[in-house]
């Protein structure tokens, strides 16, 4: 007969009850860096579109006056102006030399820009499920069904941020808004929202 366990019963059950517990911890909470990597890369193209957009919105205005038109309205969520650098009377003939028509058009695409790198930037954080500024395992695997892409565990940090990064950057070259609704689509069926936190990030990065 084998030596018999020392250990008894109850505490042998709460031992495995919180190593079960640690262990399905551990299959939630990633730590990883994915999340700063897919949402600063997204971030940076946000700023530069913020800053294109205020150039052209400016010049745009600009071309209005010396016209005597009244300019267009400025588009719902994006009314903002920037502190840029710009002289219109020296600056905007020579960005925009074809005049208010040249103008008019990079106004538009400059708008659509931004508009989606904003929108992306609000999917990266709607992923986020619990606002922790972190990819946690099943929010990863939700993340990844959005963009129809399976996600593996055993995916390195770095080349989940990289194949996400470049999601972001083939919508962006595509002006694939759509594309973009339909992944939030996804994740709302999943039961993400945008909380009191995203509304809060979002509100400082379009300032």
């Amino acid at each position: 007969m084998g030596p018999q366990s020392t250990i008894p019963a109850a505490t042998l059950a709460v031992l495995l009850s919180a190593a079960m517990e640690t262990e399905a911890r551990s299959a939630l909470v990633v730590d990883n860096g994915v999340f700063p990597t897919f949402t600063r890369h997204i971030a940076k193209q946000v700023s530069i579109d913020k800053e294109a957009f205020a150039q052209a919105s400016t010049c745009l205005s600009w071309f209005y006056k010396g016209s005597k038109k009244a300019p267009p309205a400025a588009p719902q969520g994006i009314a903002w102006r920037l502190p840029i650098a710009l002289e219109p009377e020296r600056d905007c003939p020579r960005y925009y030399p074809g005049g208010m028509e040249t103008a008019r058009d990079d106004f538009a695409k400059k708008q659509t820009s931004l508009s989606v790198s904003l929108t992306v930037y609000e999917f990266a954080l709607v992923a986020d499920h619990n606002d922790d500024q972190q990819y946690n395992a099943a929010e990863l695997r939700d993340l990844f069904h959005s963009i129809s892409l399976a996600y593996d565990a055993a995916t390195p940090p770095p080349a989940a941020g990289a194949t996400l990064t470049a999601r972001f950057d083939q919508w962006y070259r595509a002006r694939n808004l759509e594309e973009v609704m339909q992944s939030m689509s996804t994740l709302y069926d999943r039961g993400y929202r945008v909380t009191a936190h995203d509304r809060a990030e979002l509100d400082r990065v379009m300032k």
